[in-house]
């Protein structure tokens, strides 16, 4: 007889967060956080793996005392509508023109 596998358990963002919080003050350790959950120790593994990645991650984009300024693909952003406006412009300018030589063909 195969034993039963355990249906998976899938834990909310809070959930994970809760856990991971209460691990790292102590309140809990890997093998009761895992029962707490109905989970597998690999998982609880796997979250606490995932949270420092996170958070050093995080921590490794902050620059403290800076003020921050619009996001770089936002000025990228309005930088390319710009260009677009600029050719659009000129597309029409060269189609203004190309007709008024258009017209003029028939003088010759």
């Amino acid at each position: 007889m195969t034993p039963t596998r355990r249906p998976k358990r899938f834990l909310s963002p809070e959930q994970k967060y809760d856990l991971w919080v209460r691990m790292l003050t102590g309140q809990l350790n890997q093998t009761d956080a895992a029962a707490e959950a109905g989970v597998d120790r690999n998982t609880i593994a796997t979250l606490r793996k995932v949270a420092r990645d996170g958070a050093i991650a995080a921590l490794t984009a902050s620059t403290p005392g800076r003020r921050k300024h619009a996001a770089p693909e936002a000025s990228e952003v309005a930088k390319l509508r710009a260009e677009v406006d600029r050719l659009g412009g000129v597309i029409i300018e060269q189609a203004i023109e190309l007709a008024a030589l258009r017209g003029k063909t028939s003088w010759g």
